[in-house]
C-alpha cells in the first residue's frame, strides 16, 4: 500500500501544477485517480474468484468489450450509431487475434491467460478505434466541400472518402508503431516488468511480451480499418451522397 499511496502523492502533484497553469484538468486527474484506485481493487476481487471458472471468465471478457465499446462511442458521438462501429471494429479485431492466440496455443486456454490478455488486447483496440472514430469524424466535417467535390467528378462516396479515412488510419496507429519500434530502447512494456517481478526469466519476459505486442499491433491494425470502412458505408447515402454528421 505504500506504492500505491507514492502513486497518489505524485497525483496530486500533478493536480497542483495543474491548478497553477490553468490547465483545466485538475477535476479530470482526480476522478481518473480515484476510479483507477477503485475499478482496480473491484476487478482484483472479481477476478480472484474467477480464475479457476473458464466459463466465468469468458463473460468477464465480454463485459470488457462491451465497456470497451461503450467507451470508444463516447469519444466519437458525431458518428452514427457509433456504438455498433465501435463494438464491431473491437469485437472483430479482438476476436480474431484472441482465437488465433489461443488455437496455436501461444497461451495455455486458462482464466489466468485469457483475462489478462484479453484486457490488454480490447484495451489496445479501443484506444485505436477511438482514434479513427474522432479523426474521420473531424475529416468528414472540415473537408466536405472537398470531398463533395470530388463526388461531382463521378467517384463513389468511398472513394472520395478514401485519403482521409487511410489518414485516420494511420494516426491511429502511430502510439502502436511507437511503442512496438521503441520498445526496450524508451520503455519497458507492463507484461514484461510484471513478468520479472513475478520471477520469470528475462528471455521467458521478453518472449511473452514480443508475443503481446505483435499481436495488438496486428488487432489494432484491423480494428482500425474495420472501424474506417464501417463509418464510410454509415455515411453514404442512396445516391452516392454524404451524410452531413452532427
Amino acid at each position: 500500500m505504500i506504492a500505491v499511496a507514492v502513486g497518489l502523492v505524485l497525483v496530486a502533484v500533478a493536480i497542483a501544477i495543474s491548478a497553477r497553469w490553468r490547465l483545466g484538468i485538475s477535476r479530470e486527474l482526480a476522478v481518473a485517480a480515484v476510479r483507477a484506485l477503485l475499478q482496480l481493487l473491484a476487478v482484483a476481487l472479481v477476478i480472484q474468484a474467477i480464475f479457476e471458472h473458464l466459463g466465468a471468465a469468458s463473460v468477464f471478457v465480454l463485459g470488457m468489450l462491451g465497456i470497451a465499446a461503450w467507451t470508444a462511442s463516447r469519444r466519437m458521438s458525431s458518428v452514427p450509431r457509433a456504438l455498433a462501429v465501435s463494438l464491431a471494429s473491437i469485437g472483430a479485431a479482438a476476436g480474431v487475434t484472441l482465437t488465433v492466440l489461443f488455437a496455436v496455443g501461444a497461451f495455455p486456454l486458462t482464466p489466468r491467460y485469457v483475462i489478462p490478455t484479453a484486457g490488454i488486447i480490447i484495451g489496445g483496440a479501443m484506444s485505436c478505434v477511438s482514434l479513427v472514430g474522432i479523426r474521420l469524424a473531424d475529416d468528414l466535417a472540415d473537408k466536405r466541400g472537398d470531398i463533395e467535390a470530388r463526388l461531382a467528378l463521378g467517384v463513389s462516396v468511398a472513394e472520395a472518402v478514401r485519403p482521409w479515412a487511410r489518414r485516420s488510419v494511420v494516426t491511429s496507429l502511430v502510439p502502436a508503431l511507437d511503442q512496438t519500434k521503441n520498445v526496450g530502447l524508451v520503455s519497458l512494456p507492463g507484461a514484461f516488468v510484471g513478468m520479472l517481478l513475478g520471477g520469470a526469466s528475462p528471455m521467458e519476459a521478453a518472449q511473452v511480451q514480443l508475443t503481446v505486442l505483435l499481436a495488438l499491433l496486428g488487432t489494432e491494425a484491423l480494428a482500425a480499418v474495420i472501424a474506417a470502412a464501417y463509418i464510410t458505408g454509415l455515411v453514404t447515402l442512396p445516391g452516392e451522397r454524404l451524410r452531413r454528421l452532427a
